[in-house]
């Protein structure tokens, strides 16, 4: 990256790449946005809440989307991103991020929600894109029931 970084470009950049990562499906699932900003590769990372929904790679991502995202029964309604902090590292080609999602959907008519989810991230600048390589979600404790 050159050594004349347009921090606050930058972090503009990344601050889309984490909406669109998460708002893929609104106002329709669309497959393209989903993985817009996702490493294809087997280092991609992600911790949900419950551990049996660790995604370990890409190939593991997109079959997970596949058959929970992409089916019929899921419906996106809102994702509300609250709190975001982004920060750039002095190169300027690793960023991370922290903030509080609200994601609200339904699973076969029924509600679903994260409230108040704790979601950070790490994202490289890859050949000009900003991708997540890393995620973490995590539910207040209330949320998770313990």
């Amino acid at each position: 990256m050159s050594a004349a970084i347009n921090r606050e470009s930058e972090i503009k950049a990344v601050t889309e790449a984490i909406n669109t990562s998460i708002k893929w499906c609104l106002p329709e699932k669309n497959r393209e946005k989903l993985y817009a900003h996702v490493a294809h590769d087997p280092a991609f990372f992600i911790f949900h809440p419950d551990s049996k929904s660790t995604i370990h790679g890409f190939e593991h991502f997109q079959k997970h989307a596949e058959t929970i995202f992409f089916d019929t029964r899921f419906t996106a309604i809102d994702s509300v991103i609250k709190d975001l902090r982004v920060n750039l590292s002095a190169g300027g080609d690793v960023a991370w991020f922290s903030c509080l999602l609200d994601d609200y959907g339904e699973w076969d008519g029924k509600p679903i929600a994260w409230e108040n989810c704790r979601w950070t991230g790490v994202l490289e600048k890859r050949d000009g894109i900003w991708l997540l390589v890393q995620e973490h979600f995590s539910l207040p404790t209330d949320a998770a029931g313990q």
